[in-house]
């Protein structure tokens, strides 16, 4: 019996030095001032990435037609977390590795010669197109995609060619992002 109470000793010793040095761990982990703690905070900015624009912040513009696919620059930004996004140029650069959701609305006033269309474009290359052609009233086209990205990746809106696109103060057309998860 003695044996087999000092054996429970033993292992009740075992599991004190484990839990222990698990102790130890968390609170190195949960040390504010810990490089553990400041490093996870970092890491967690760098995954907060969404925006959302629109063409026009006032006004009213219809844009084209152009005889050629023509970048769109929404320069109206509503929110930029990250910063991922530039007004500037038009394009979301990706900061993180990881799977993105693009969504974009394109608006168009009917016309007889001219739809309304943009794709969106990852470095250069056409993934999925909004596309509406009618002769009179409103042209409204929208979609979405979800991608795989690599850190410096580009997404950008291209209008369709011989199209024409419109937006006012009420921000018909937008272009909207964020970052569901990195990998």
């Amino acid at each position: 019996e003695l044996s087999s109470v000092k054996a429970l000793a033993n292992i009740t010793e075992d599991q004190v030095e484990t839990l222990r040095r698990e102790g130890e761990e968390l609170y190195i982990f949960f040390d504010p001032h810990s490089a553990k703690t400041e490093e996870l905070e970092v890491q967690n900015k760098m995954k907060r990435v969404a925006f959302s624009a629109s063409l026009l912040g006032s006004g009213y513009e219809i844009i084209g037609p152009f005889n050629t696919h023509t970048t769109l620059v929404f320069r109206y930004v509503v929110s930029n977390i990250g910063n991922a996004y530039n007004p500037n140029t038009g394009f979301f650069t990706a900061p993180v590795r990881g799977v993105y959701h693009f969504e974009f609305y394109i608006y168009g006033h009917g016309h007889a010669s001219y739809p309304a269309g943009a794709v969106l474009t990852k470095n250069g290359e056409h993934i999925f197109i909004a596309y509406e052609h009618q002769p009179s009233h409103a042209a409204n086209s929208a979609n979405g995609v979800t991608l795989l990205l690599e850190v410096g990746d580009v997404i950008f809106l291209r209008q369709w060619q011989n199209s024409r696109i419109y937006d006012n103060q009420n921000h018909h057309t937008t272009f909207s992002g964020h970052l569901l998860f990195p990998m």
